[in-house]
C-alpha cells in the first residue's frame, strides 16, 4: 500500500513538474540570483522589474493572440516609436494653434496614436488576407515603413511637447505600485478573459490549430486574423505611450529591437509559432521570467554581449521543451 501511495505521489509530482516547468525554473533562477546579486529581493528592485517588464509585456499579450493564430507581427517595435511621436506632435500642434491647452490636447494625441496603430494593423491584415502573403514578410516591410514615418513626422528630432501630468502614465505610482504594472495587469486580465472564456478566444485557437477545419465549422478566419493583427498594434501603441511618458519624449529610435523580446516572452511562455498552442497566463510567466533574468544579469554586471547569448539560448531551450512535450502528448 505504501508503494502505491509513493507511486501516486511520484506521478503527481512528475505531472506537476511537466505542467509548471517554467515556474519551477523561474523559482530556481530567482533563488540563484538572490544569493549572488545583493539587492535583488528588495521591494524597490522587484517593483523596478515589474515596471520595466510592463512596457514590452503589454505588447506580448497582444502578440500571444497573433502567434496562436499561426501569424507574427514584427512591426510592433516601430509602432512603439510612432505612437509616442504622434502623441507629442498632435498635442503640441493643437496647443500651438490655440485649439486647446497642452494638458488636454495630449489626450487627443493619444487617441490619434492608437487609431494610427490600428490602421497599421488593419493594413497588415488586409494585405495578408487579400493576397495571402505571409505576415512575416508583410510586417518585416512595415517595420521599416512605420519607422520611417516616425522619423519623418518628428523630423529626426525628439518630440517633447507633453504636459507635466503625462509623466504619471509611465513613471507614476498608485500607492507603491507602478502605474505601468497596473496597466500590464489590466491588459493581462482583459486578454486572458477574452482568450479563455469567450467564443472569439476559442475561434482564435481553432484558426491556429487548423485553418481549414475552422473555416468549415463556420468561423470567419479572415475576421479573426484582422482583429488580432489590429489588437497587437493597439497594445504596441499603449506601450509607446508609456515609454514616451517615462522619458517625456517621443523619438523614432524608441522601441527598436523590442519585437524579439516580445516574441521571446510569448515563446518562453509556451506558445508555438506553428499556431494553435499558447496561454495568456504562460505569456505572463514568460514576461516575468525574462524580466528577472535581464535584471539579474544587469545586477551581476554580466557583459551585454553575453546577455544576448543567454537570451538566445533561453528561447532555443523553450522551443526544445515545447517540442518535446508536444511529441510526448501525441
Amino acid at each position: 500500500m505504501n508503494a502505491n501511495c509513493d507511486n501516486k505521489y511520484i506521478n503527481k509530482l512528475s505531472k506537476f513538474s511537466k505542467t509548471h516547468i517554467l515556474e519551477l525554473i523561474l523559482f530556481v533562477v530567482s533563488i540563484i540570483i538572490a544569493f549572488t546579486a545583493p539587492g535583488f529581493f528588495t521591494s524597490g528592485n522587484l517593483l523596478n522589474i515589474l515596471r520595466n517588464a510592463s512596457l514590452k509585456g503589454v505588447i506580448a499579450f497582444g502578440m500571444t493572440m497573433v502567434i496562436i493564430t499561426g501569424e507574427i507581427d514584427l512591426s510592433v517595435s516601430s509602432t512603439v516609436a510612432l505612437s509616442g511621436v504622434i502623441t507629442g506632435t498632435v498635442a503640441g500642434k493643437l496647443a500651438e494653434l490655440g485649439i486647446m491647452p497642452l494638458e488636454y490636447s495630449v489626450i487627443i494625441g493619444m487617441i490619434i496614436a492608437i487609431a494610427a496603430a490600428s490602421l497599421v494593423g488593419l493594413l497588415n491584415a488586409i494585405i495578408h488576407t487579400k493576397f495571402n502573403i505571409p505576415t512575416f514578410i508583410i510586417t518585416l516591410a512595415m517595420l521599416n515603413v512605420v519607422y520611417g514615418l516616425a522619423a519623418i513626422i518628428s523630423k529626426g528630432f525628439p518630440v517633447t511637447t507633453f504636459p507635466s501630468w503625462y509623466s504619471k502614465i509611465g513613471a507614476g505610482q498608485i500607492g507603491s505600485i507602478p502605474i505601468p504594472a497596473i496597466i500590464l495587469l489590466v491588459v493581462f486580465f482583459i486578454v486572458w478573459m477574452v482568450m479563455d472564456y469567450t467564443k472569439f478566444g476559442r475561434s482564435v485557437y481553432a484558426v491556429g490549430g487548423n485553418r481549414e477545419s475552422a473555416r468549415l465549422s463556420g468561423i470567419n478566419v479572415k475576421h479573426i486574423k484582422i482583429v488580432v493583427l489590429v489588437m497587437v498594434q493597439v497594445t504596441a501603441a499603449i506601450a509607446g505611450i508609456m515609454v514616451s511618458s517615462q522619458v517625456m519624449s517621443g523619438a523614432h529610435p524608441f522601441g527598436k529591437g523590442w519585437e524579439m523580446d516580445v516574441i521571446s516572452s510569448v515563446i518562453i511562455g509556451g506558445a508555438s509559432l506553428t499556431g494553435g498552442i499558447g496561454k495568456v497566463k504562460g505569456t505572463f510567466i514568460g514576461i516575468i521570467f525574462l524580466g528577472v533574468l535581464l535584471n539579474g544579469m544587469t545586477l551581476l554586471n554580466i557583459n551585454e554581449y553575453v546577455q544576448y547569448v543567454v537570451r538566445g539560448g533561453l528561447i532555443l531551450m523553450a522551443v526544445l521543451i515545447n517540442t518535446v512535450q508536444s511529441r510526448k502528448a501525441v
